[in-house]
């Protein structure tokens, strides 16, 4: 990448680049989004009705063409295929490992937006910026750029029409859980959607992932570890984010055996610390763990290798009560006390629970928790392989179906997405660690009156809304 560009004036567009985010696009993402769709509910239906439906070959094939859409579908792609049984098993396992294949925007566009955001003289915010996106991800594409006073920055720039995409997404979204709802009520996703529409909205605004940087870089403090770029808050708007560049290699590195397993153990340590300081401690989690969203650094004063967390658009900010119901659950399964992992159920969200169905439930928190329970260094292939989860998640499927089926908590959707994601990170890195006693390090002092404390003081430093703030 070279950033020592002079900033350019702003091309005069031709006929055909006008506007990308205008009618015949809009309309394109309609007509593609609706047939990948499309395909999904009608072999959903197919497969319901006992009917040969192909599954695997059109799973790779929507695999494909969600890649190549902008826009905030693929997330919301990734997320539904971490909801337990509400895709089938080809379809979740293909979507998990979505990612963007979209092109980058090219300089024309940027040259407007970059107008449209700082104004006509918007060049003179910069000594130098990189004609050539360095990332492209499905919001929005990454430029690489110098300010005046000497220091680089990366400029994330949204796409034109995000916010009609998202709506447009969401409409595909609602029409499949409608159709999963008319074939089964085993696991009831009525409050699955509200959660992903107010997700896929926060992430649009820029100036609040600005927020959210400043929140991280509280949470974390200065730790060797885990580095989280600042923002430029001057630079950015609800469509531009200005950050810190920082230095780092594709995490695809640490997922092979080249590197030594010292390393990948420090790396899912950062990892570890990155996703669940910020849960336990401020009742936040990152609700997106994938590879793209974080890069590695090298080890600084004798420490090994660290990560740069990117990303943070997608946050999730949790009710007290809901990551105490977390650690509550904890401590029954430790205790092996029903009647407090009763109790802790009732904390996540769940309501009417049977006794019965809230013992099939309890068989998916052992295994949810059981890297967390066992006092050894152990890998995740040990402790929590895939062809055990397929396994169990069909048992507590079935034992759910038997009882009348559950209805999930709207904050089960995020944690749920961000433990899939690291443990797949865990997985490919085959970190060998105590994982129990790390967590414990992290439950040392823990009370709900401390997490109450912290994330209010937190959330006010950084200027991101509560738990309970209504949606903008």
């Amino acid at each position: 990448m070279s950033d020592h560009h002079k900033p350019a004036p702003t091309p005069t567009p031709s006929r055909d680049k006008l506007d990308e985010s205008g009618f015949l696009d809009g309309m394109g993402r309609l007509l593609r989004s609706s047939g990948a769709m499309g395909g999904v509910v009608a072999r959903l239906a197919g497969q319901r009705l006992g009917f040969e439906t192909g599954g695997a070959a059109h799973a790779e094939a929507l695999k494909n063409a969600l890649g190549g859409l902008k826009g905030p579908l693929m997330k919301g792609a990734q997320l539904l295929a971490a909801v337990p049984g509400l895709l089938p098993e080809e379809y979740a396992d293909t979507l998990a490992g979505l990612q963007s294949n979209a092109p980058p925007m090219g300089w024309g566009f940027v040259a407007r937006r970059m107008k449209a955001e700082l104004g006509p003289e918007w060049g003179r915010h910069f000594s130098a910026f990189g004609r050539t996106a360095v990332a492209a991800a499905s919001l929005g594409q990454v430029h690489k750029a110098r300010l005046p006073d000497g220091r680089l920055v990366a400029c994330k720039l949204q796409y034109p029409g995000m916010d009609s995409a998202v709506e447009t997404d969401l409409g595909q979204l609602r029409a499949l859980l409608g159709v999963y709802r008319s074939f089964s009520t085993t696991i009831r996703q009525d409050e699955v959607y509200a959660e992903l529409a107010e997700r896929m909205r926060e992430e649009l605004d820029y100036q609040r992932e600005a927020a959210n940087l400043r929140l991280y870089q509280h949470m974390l403090g200065t730790s060797a570890q885990v580095r989280v770029p600042n923002p430029v808050d001057d630079l950015t708007t609800k469509r531009l984010l200005v950050m810190e560049w920082v230095e780092g290699s594709p995490v695809g590195a640490a997922f092979t055996p080249d590197m030594a397993q010292e390393g990948r153990n420090q790396v899912a340590s950062a990892l570890f610390k990155a996703w669940y300081k910020p849960f336990y401690h401020y009742g936040v989690i990152h609700g997106d763990p994938h590879p793209g969203n974080f890069t590695l650094r090298a080890g600084e004063g004798g420490e090994g290798p660290g990560i740069n967390l990117l990303d943070l658009g997608a946050i999730r900010v949790f009710r007290p009560r809901f990551v105490h119901g977390v650690v509550e659950l904890y401590r029954a399964l430790q205790e092996q006390d029903g009647e407090r992992a009763y109790h802790a159920y009732e904390l996540w969200g769940f309501k009417g629970l049977s006794r019965e169905t809230a013992a099939i439930l309890g068989e998916w928190a052992r295994f949810f928790f059981k890297p967390l329970l066992t006092d050894r260094a152990v890998t995740m292939r040990e402790s929590n392989n895939p062809e055990a989860a397929r396994a169990m998640l069909e048992q507590v499927f079935e034992g759910l179906k038997r009882t009348g089926g559950v209805t999930l908590p709207r904050e089960f959707v995020m944690l749920d997405r961000s433990a899939i994601g690291l443990g797949s990170a865990f997985l490919r890195l085959d970190a060998k660690l105590n994982w129990h006693r790390m967590f414990e390090g992290l439950l040392e002092g823990y009370s709900l009156a401390a997490l109450e404390r912290q994330q209010a003081a937190a959330l006010q430093q950084a200027g991101v809304p509560g738990p309970d703030a209504p949606t903008a």
